[in-house]
């Protein structure tokens, strides 16, 4: 979700004491902390502030915009879902409490946001979900992990960083270009979905998703409280559908 100044705090937070550090680690991608403020948790990377267990709303309805898009593309029994990020697990129980999901699976690259779901201060978010026979998290780059995995999903939900539009880790531009978009089309099947959230609309990603063959592209917009709406966009595997 949005990166900001780590010294941001959500309103939602309604408390007036500093935040406390739970934990705080180094790995290859730099400093990773989880902080509690109040009732919430948050997560830190390299001073940005990239999510809270404030709200979820936006990460709930990437998973639902992708099922709708599945449902207005012919649906299927039991569809299989990749989620690119963990965070704080909002999408992932989302997921696992809709029995309509077949396999689902998790990427995520930091270790770290693993631990604290396995057996951390974000277990009871993710607890049920973790404990159901259809779900996995794969810890990998996202990035390399779509250019290696034999596996195919028929619906692939992306929450990296601020989205194609703004990236704060430079590491995460590739997964929205030409070549990224292309590792996304391969692991999708025929009409499969991909959904990318981000923290604004981006008329140039939608250009970029139809360079790539994507069909169906459209933007769908995520209500926030205040400023430009989060979105999320949607577009089908490129190519026609297999016949039978």
């Amino acid at each position: 979700m949005e990166a900001m100044s780590a010294a941001y705090t959500p309103a939602s937070a309604g408390e007036t004491e500093a935040p406390v550090v739970v934990d705080r680690r180094t790995g290859p991608h730099g400093e990773i902390v989880l902080r509690r403020h109040g009732a919430l948790l948050q997560i830190i990377a390299n001073g940005c502030f990239l999510m809270d267990t404030s709200d979820g709303r936006s990460e709930r309805l990437l998973v639902d915009a992708a099922a709708r898009a599945l449902d207005e593309a012919g649906g299927r029994p039991e569809p299989h879902l990749l989620i690119g990020g963990l965070g704080v697990g909002f999408s992932l129980a989302h997921a696992a409490a809709d029995p309509r999901w077949g396999r689902i699976t998790v990427v995520e690259r930091e270790s770290a946001v693993i631990d604290w779901h396995r057996s951390g201060p974000l277990s009871h978010l993710t607890a049920e979900a973790l404990a159901d026979p259809r779900a996995e998290i794969v810890e990998a780059d996202l990035i390399r992990y779509l250019d290696v995995t034999s596996h195919t999903w028929d619906a692939l939900c992306l929450d990296i960083d601020n989205g194609p539009g703004w990236t704060v880790d430079e590491g995460n531009d590739s997964l929205y270009s030409p070549a990224g978009l292309a590792s996304c089309a391969r692991v999708l099947r025929p009409d499969g979905v991909l959904a990318v959230w981000s923290a604004q609309p981006s008329a140039k990603f939608e250009g970029s998703l139809r360079n790539a063959g994507f069909r169906q592209v459209r933007t769908d917009q995520v209500p926030v409280a205040r400023g430009v709406p989060d979105v999320v966009h949607l577009a089908l595997r490129p190519g026609m559908a297999l016949a039978g």
